[in-house]
């Protein structure tokens, strides 16, 4: 085979599957029977009606099934009704027997490519028995097969149209997905590795200065109660909860506390000293491009505290100009080689391309380590 029929050929069945039943399967199983009856009784001029509107009331249940075994029951109600026409020397005349066409959209609709194809084959096949059991006019010809062609597009339509909902969706949970573990990497885990990193100093000074102990408790006191909000606000978005019970969007407010809070640690503890400075017009910028650079500075500040060796300083500057947003995040700590990119790392770096930015981190010229993020206006003014 081609490579074209063979994938067609190897094509699972229908994704999303579908119901088994709806209450219109039940409806239609109620009223079709009636229909054929009704016709068979007013059309005194079809022959073999009586025949025919038994048959059809027969085949009626292949319906409760179309979804689910759409091949077997459109080959039932085929076959069956092929064998009638050619026993009987003409085709069906009862309008109802239309329902046919259902069992044609189905196959499309739900079933495997194998079931396409033998699908389109047996209506195909049928339809030149019919041909050579009875005269039937060009016309006809021509009108049955563009039933049956536009029955069939409409089942292949509509099976396109929820595949292509149902990969948005799936691409739509990995961006949400990807975004939890960003958030959780770079809030969480920020605070975690502060409460690690004061749990440590407070071993230290723990014996000799019993009051600087009790500072270091009080900080880590502060820090478990951030992460236990941030967590909460996690869940609550992930729940649905109603806008007005999330957390604000973090932005610049967040970023100048930052230099605060470490500021407070280092007191009693040893520690670099943040330093924040912001140039621009910070107010003028979207929400999601004021979160994004909290983001950043808040991963480079922890990678800074938790791996840069004997650093002191740690400097955080932000500049907004005309051209976008520029965030540097440097401390003096010794040389450091290259680093393998981690969790955090690599979060930056997508964070920054969903504005449609970069973000780059490396050892510092005359030593420490540097992390520089630059936000285009171009990438997020759309």
């Amino acid at each position: 085979m081609t490579s074209p029929a063979r994938a067609l050929w190897d094509a699972p069945p229908a994704s999303p599957p579908p119901p088994r039943r709806v209450w219109r399967d039940w409806v239609l199983v109620a009223a079709i029977p009636l229909l054929a009856l009704l016709e068979a009784l007013l059309r005194t001029d079809v022959p073999w009606r009586w025949l025919w509107a038994i048959l059809l009331i027969a085949l009626v249940p292949t319906l409760l099934w179309r979804r689910t075994r759409p091949f077997t029951m459109l080959a039932v109600a085929f076959g069956v009704g092929t064998i009638v026409s050619v026993a009987t020397g003409g085709d069906p005349q009862l309008f109802t027997t239309a329902y046919f066409l259902l069992l044609v959209y189905a196959v499309f609709r739900w079933g495997s490519g194998r079931a396409m194809l033998g699908g389109g084959a047996l209506v195909l096949g049928g339809s030149l028995l019919s041909l050579v059991s009875s005269a039937p006019t060009a016309a006809d010809v021509i009108g049955g097969l563009a039933v049956v062609v536009t029955t069939g597009t409409l089942g292949v339509a509509f099976r396109w149209r929820a595949g292509a909902r149902a990969r948005e969706l799936d691409r739509m949970r990995l961006l949400e997905r990807e975004q939890l573990a960003r958030d959780l990497h770079d809030t969480v885990a920020h605070h975690v590795s502060a409460i690690a990193i004061q749990a440590q100093a407070g071993t230290v000074v723990a014996q000799g200065d019993p009051a600087a102990a009790v500072d270091v408790l009080r900080v880590i006191e502060g820090e478990a109660s951030r992460t236990l909000d941030e967590l909460r606000s996690m869940v609550r978005v992930l729940r649905r909860t109603d806008a007005a019970d999330r957390a604000p969007t973090p932005g610049f407010d967040d970023l100048r506390r930052l230099a605060r809070s470490d500021a407070a640690g280092s007191g009693s503890t040893p520690g670099p000293t943040v330093d924040v400075q912001v140039d621009g017009d910070v107010d003028a910028l979207p929400p999601p491009v004021s979160a994004a650079v909290f983001r950043l500075a808040q991963e480079a500040v922890t990678n800074a505290r938790r791996h840069a060796r004997n650093a002191t300083r740690v400097d955080v500057h932000v500049r907004v100009d005309g051209s976008g947003v520029r965030l540097d995040v440097r401390d003096d700590g010794e040389p450091a080689a290259s680093a393998a990119p981690g969790y955090g790392l690599t979060g930056m770096a997508e964070r920054a391309d969903l504005l449609g930015g970069t973000c780059e981190a490396g050892p510092a010229p005359g030593g420490g380590w540097a992390v520089t993020a630059v936000l285009p206006r171009a990438g997020w003014a759309t």
